[in-house]
């Protein structure tokens, strides 16, 4: 057993066990579903010839692929219910922006449940820099992170086109009697990747819209990342997430939101294939919808350190530790006046009383 203690604590300063969601779950107790066979060496040596990074990359672009495969085939109901004929009420019962807020706050749900254990489960390049900024994530791992991200937006997107390819092509028939074209905020394209409304001629309007809707989203990834976050608990984090990206498509789905680069970008290259430059250069918002996600969550994240981080809890829990190890800390309690210095070795009992103490704003007994 201590020999499998030594394994994990080396596994763990290398950074093998990834920083993101996996970071929620690294206290969830161990349970047994169904009785399984013993596993065998054959087994063991295999998984350990696997590549890492192959790993991670492939977790990354399944992760990506789980969120957006859903929530575009519900944009492609509503989309495609809001075209059919009114006499067609089978279909045009199907879409509604409540089934397509539910489709990704589960694909995102999912999503994090069977790749976060893998990768840490960014699915988002803004959340990956943003990682790799605030908390180590190693920068060498970034460029594949990000695509493999967009990677899985793309294929999700292709099956989707796949697909539903009939309807679609019903409906560009459609489009194409009455002379309209297939790139619009409702048409075929804007399955695929957001359109700005005909109305919606102010880019700094739709900056504005995309910053904080991204902005909310970030805070809370944040929050749900937080491991002194009582609020929050491994088996909730992931539908957390989904649900705040989902409260901003029931909010400002009909105004035009994003949301991620990964996603945007992945399924309007899908987009531009079947509809051509189009998907790229409509009202110039495609810059607004790929890139701005990027330093709203940035700003987001810069937000919650700067003025929510709790890190003396943070070393309370034991998720973290202090640059100059425990005499640092214990330097840091004692200036502070979070506990008496006449009673040192109280520290060593746990540095978690300590926390106790300034969150409580008084001194615990047992100092």
């Amino acid at each position: 057993m201590s020999d499998l203690n030594r394994m994990e604590t080396v596994d763990t300063s290398r950074g093998d066990v990834e920083i993101g969601i996996t970071d929620a779950i690294q206290q969830h107790y161990m349970r047994h579903v169904v009785q399984r066979k013993p596993i065998s060496q054959k087994k063991l040596d295999f998984e350990h010839k696997r590549p890492r990074w192959m790993r991670e990359f492939l977790a990354e672009m399944t992760g990506v692929f789980f969120y957006v495969f859903p929530g575009i085939s519900a944009i492609a109901t509503f989309t495609l219910a809001g075209a059919a004929p009114p006499t067609n009420a089978n279909i045009a019962a199907y879409g509604s922006l409540l089934q397509v807020g539910f489709a990704f706050a589960l694909g995102i749900a999912f999503a994090i449940i069977t790749c976060g254990p893998t990768s840490g489960g960014h699915f988002n390049p803004a959340v990956t820099l943003c990682l790799a900024y605030w908390q180590g994530f190693p920068w060498r791992k970034v460029p594949y992170y990000i695509f493999a991200q967009i990677l899985g937006s793309f294929l999700a997107a292709l099956l989707v086109m796949g697909m539903y390819r009939q309807e679609i092509l019903a409906y560009e028939a459609g489009l194409r009697e009455l002379h309209l074209p297939m790139v619009f905020n409702g048409g075929p394209a804007s399955i695929f990747c957001s359109f700005p409304l005909a109305t919606q001629t102010n880019l700094g309007y739709l900056f504005m819209i995309e910053w904080f809707v991204d902005f909310f989203i970030g805070v809370v990834i944040w929050a749900c990342l937080d491991p002194a976050n009582p609020f929050i608990s491994p088996t909730s984090a992931p539908f957390a997430v989904g649900l705040a990206y989902a409260a901003m498509i029931w909010g400002f789905a009909d105004i035009t939101i994003s949301t991620n680069l990964a996603r945007d970008l992945g399924c309007r290259i899908v987009a531009a294939i079947f509809y051509g430059g189009e998907a790229f250069s409509y009202h110039n918002y495609s810059w607004i919808s790929i890139l701005v996600n990027l330093p709203a969550t940035f700003c987001a994240t810069a937000y919650y350190e700067f003025l929510m981080r709790d890190s003396l809890q943070k070393l309370g829990h034991g998720m973290a530790v202090h640059e100059d190890g425990d005499d640092g800390l214990r330097r840091h309690v004692t200036n502070q006046g979070i506990v008496r210095q006449r009673n040192p070795p109280a520290l060593e009992v746990g540095y978690a009383n300590a926390v106790g103490v300034e969150a409580g704003g008084k001194e615990d007994s047992s100092f």
